[in-house]
């Protein structure tokens, strides 16, 4: 779709009467019977509702195995646990990520090392991942930030060369593609996000999807309390009261009132990843001319997941600062956000660390230019319009 913004609709365009979200969750009366059906079956933890999301989670991405797990952040933590990552360990993360991608390394005793990101995508740097490598660095996660894929290829050479796991954060990913590969295949283990605000979502929730057979069986003792395989049939006709407790695992298992939620959601996202990209051709079309505004990276050879849609000030071309644009974007009744603030920057990591934002010069400059647009499939084109016709009545007050 064309977006054709005339200078008098700049100028002259009222603000909207209605404050546009930054985001809302996509629900439809589908997903409203699937919930309704699980609480009148009578079995709504982690039950044969769960087992059939998991079944055809793997069976989208096109992994062996699925895990459900209660967010991302469980799922990440499992994945180091059941590796037999803990003290003494290191764990490479991008500084361009939500905290929780660190926070798990600290939970299970080890040293999250914190590296530098790509210019252009602000995915982990390949060549700062290498650099950053000890006789202590067991693993490294990249985040496929924004819904774009880190550089799979290049990253799984430096792993094998090194011996390292890969555990990808997909918090943001879902339905992403690396060279015409569904993110979930590419490594050891992906773990991928369901928070409410997610293109998939079951309220809270994610996956941990893998081909490994072995860390696969792992990941799901992990999951509850480290108990033997299928604990969870228990109290069904066909479990028994007789169980093993193998580690000392976690209580991080998804219920079945929410993967009835997922079972819908998983049927609508392929529509839903086709609406999202439309939605950011729309932005893409509607603010491609301003020399005031760099759009997301959108790389060859690459599905985008778009979760988000993250653009950077150039402020140097700006009268006003990031914090002024959101602002003045809010009065437009335009909902915003800003992804992320990144590591290095947090008081925990800054001050235990040590770090300093020179260690980090390609994120921290990003992270002064960044906001998030509102991008979710409950937008309607006109939604689009006004918040390109907010940026581009902003930039136009407020260029040098």
């Amino acid at each position: 779709m064309t977006i054709q913004i005339m200078a008098s609709s700049v100028n002259q365009a009222p603000v909207r009467q209605a404050f546009l979200p930054y985001n809302l969750p996509d629900i439809e009366q589908g997903e409203i019977d699937e919930v309704i059906d699980t609480l009148r079956s009578g079995w709504i933890t982690t039950g044969p509702k769960t087992k059939e999301f998991e079944r055809r989670f793997a069976g989208y991405v096109g992994a062996r195995h699925a895990i459900a797990v209660n967010s991302c952040t469980g799922g990440l933590h499992v994945a180091l646990a059941a590796a037999g990552i803990g003290l003494g360990d290191e764990v490479i993360v991008p500084t361009m990520t939500f905290c929780a991608t660190a926070n798990v390394a600290v939970h299970v005793g080890a040293t999250p090392v914190i590296v530098d990101v790509e210019p252009d995508t602000l995915n982990i740097a390949p060549q700062s991942l290498e650099a950053a490598i000890t006789p202590r660095t067991r693993a490294v996660m990249p985040v496929h930030l924004y819904g774009h894929p880190c550089d799979m290829d290049r990253i799984g050479e430096i792993a094998r060369a090194h011996r390292l796991l890969v555990i990808e954060d997909a918090a943001h990913a879902v339905g992403a593609e690396w060279c015409d590969r569904r993110v979930g295949t590419l490594s050891s283990a992906t773990v991928f996000s369901f928070y409410a605000t997610k293109n998939l979502t079951t309220a809270e929730g994610g996956m941990i999807t893998s081909d490994d057979d072995e860390y696969a069986e792992q990941m799901r003792i992990w999951v509850l309390h480290g108990i033997s395989h299928d604990a969870w049939k228990r109290y069904s006709a066909e479990g028994s009261w007789y169980y093993e407790v193998c580690v000392p695992g976690f209580k991080y298992n998804l219920t079945d009132l929410q993967s009835a939620l997922g079972l819908r959601q998983l049927a609508r996202l392929e529509a839903m990843t086709l609406r999202r990209a439309e939605l950011a051709d729309m932005y893409r079309a509607g603010l491609c001319d301003l020399a005031e505004i760099e759009l997301p990276a959108h790389r060859p050879n690459i599905r985008h997941a778009w979760h988000l849609y993250a653009i950077r000030l150039r402020l140097e071309r700006l009268k006003i600062n990031r914090a002024e644009f959101i602002e003045r974007l809010k009065s437009e009744g335009i909902g915003t956000s800003v992804h992320f603030i990144p590591l290095h920057r947090q008081p925990y990591y800054r001050d235990r660390f040590g770090l300093q934002p020179q260690d980090f010069p390609v994120a921290d400059a990003a992270y002064e230019r960044l906001i998030s647009l509102p991008l979710y499939t409950k937008m309607t084109a006109h939604d689009v319009e006004d918040v390109i016709e907010a940026v581009r009545r902003i930039v136009q007050r407020n260029r040098r």
